[in-house]
């Protein structure tokens, strides 16, 4: 799945932008409709069509919002020059613009691809010819043990209470936590079924502190729906208020670095990590615990100083 932190990057560059697609010199036509639209000629809803199987709707939301920015990018004759044109002109991070790089990608691989019926050659993708926008390597925050308490401390609801615990002792998406039903928790290994991104399923530890504070909850607000009777806007909306209120990170994101982080500064290695968290790779681990290398580093190095 596409992150949050890219998706506000790749809104920002659209907001920010004052290209005049007439300017690239771009004309897309298929059969004799114009690509103004991803609706036209159905090229982009085929392809969204195919990623349906395995992606979550929200990830699918995203491609269609991004593609359709990109519009006057996709079609069947598009250059790689095209493309180029399109990532200059945007006036954004180098974030925003790898989230544009990195969908067109994946449009066109499909579109290239036997799949899309469209026996097009393969070495014509013109993706193939464009070097990816480079992204700044940033050390993002996690939340300390003590900074999670104060968390669930400062929070106004006893939901939210619970809300806050979940995420920091399962490592959970926004998307995996909100649709958490009753039925799904085991009580007696204090493990909660998900089914997590790819449509694969997993079970997510919590701790007793969640234990007792979702006991408490669903025993006041019964078993309908999912547990907390919101969506992911309401989370989402519930945490920026959080952090006005106490001037620490509170998004979703943060709380999965959280997890992995303070499971890290507890010892367990990046692979013991990877599976409750539902991480695909060691290598994206590694990402979510970079604040705690830096840390140990800098602890050595404070050693050897004062050694």
């Amino acid at each position: 799945m596409l992150s949050r932190n890219v998706g506000h990057d790749i809104l920002d560059c659209y907001l920010a932008n004052s290209y005049n697609f007439k300017s690239l010199g771009i004309s897309l036509v298929v059969g004799r409709l114009t690509l103004d639209t991803p609706y036209r000629n159905g090229l982009l809803s085929k392809f969204l069509k195919s990623r349906r199987q395995g992606l979550s709707h929200r990830t699918l939301q995203f491609y269609e919002r991004m593609l359709t920015l990109a519009s006057r990018v996709i079609g069947l004759d598009v250059k790689h020059q095209d493309v180029q044109r399109f990532l200059d002109s945007l006036n954004c991070s180098n974030g925003g613009k790898h989230g544009y790089y990195r969908c067109l990608r994946c449009f066109y691989r499909w579109l290239y691809s036997p799949r899309s019926g469209y026996d097009l050659s393969l070495q014509d993708n013109p993706m193939l010819l464009i070097e990816a926008p480079k992204v700044e390597k940033k050390i993002l925050p996690s939340l300390s043990p003590e900074q999670v308490e104060y968390l669930i401390e400062q929070a106004d609801r006893l939901r939210d209470r619970a809300i806050i615990s979940v995420f920091a002792d399962s490592g959970m998406r926004l998307n995996e936590l909100t649709n958490i039903k009753a039925g799904d928790i085991d009580w007696e290994n204090y493990t909660i079924t998900i089914l997590g991104k790819g449509n694969k399923q997993r079970k997510a530890p919590f701790t007793e502190r969640s234990a007792r504070l979702l006991k408490r909850f669903i025993s006041q607000n019964g078993t309908e729906g999912n547990i907390w009777h919101l969506d992911y806007r309401g989370i989402e909306t519930m945490l920026k208020r959080l952090k006005l209120k106490t001037g620490l990170p509170t998004n979703a994101h943060t709380f999965r670095r959280t997890f992995a982080s303070n499971l890290h500064r507890a010892g367990l290695d990046v692979e013991h990590i990877m599976r409750p968290g539902g991480w695909e790779s060691l290598a994206m681990v590694l990402r979510y615990t970079r604040s705690v290398k830096f840390e140990d580093s800098l602890r050595l190095y404070r050693r050897l100083e004062t050694g």
